[in-house]
């Protein structure tokens, strides 16, 4: 089995149906990104290269990380910097009823923008 699957289908509930949804809202909302495992983390992305986004478990939370996150809007309030993040920024749900499918779509295709004007730069 993928690491990445193996990862998600091992946490426990209510987190592996949080990061199941969540994977079901990354996928449908942008197609090309590619599931991987890197850094003992289910990783999201563009390309072979550019990294998107990845779910983490803790404890008591799912969080889906987003590098480059510090350059999205935060136009709903919820985006989370802490432990010393500079770049990374994420949401956090501790149940499925938390995620407001609406607002992580639009943060995704933010963030989708911003990824891709970073490769064009260089």
């Amino acid at each position: 089995m993928n690491p990445a699957h193996d990862y998600i289908n091992r946490s426990p509930e209510p987190y592996r149906s949080i990061m199941l949804h969540l994977q079901l809202l990354v996928e449908s909302t942008i197609p090309e990104a590619q599931l991987k495992y890197k850094w003992h983390l289910p990783f999201y992305y563009l390309d072979d290269k550019t990294m998107f986004c990845f779910f983490n478990f803790r404890k008591i939370f799912v969080d889906l990380g987003m590098s480059y996150g510090n350059e999205l809007t935060n136009q709903h309030g919820k985006l989370i910097a802490g432990e010393g993040r500079k770049m990374l920024r994420s949401l956090r749900f501790e149940t499925l009823e938390e995620i407001d499918d609406q607002m992580v779509i639009e943060t995704l295709l933010e963030l989708k923008e911003i990824r891709i004007n970073h490769k064009k730069k260089k």
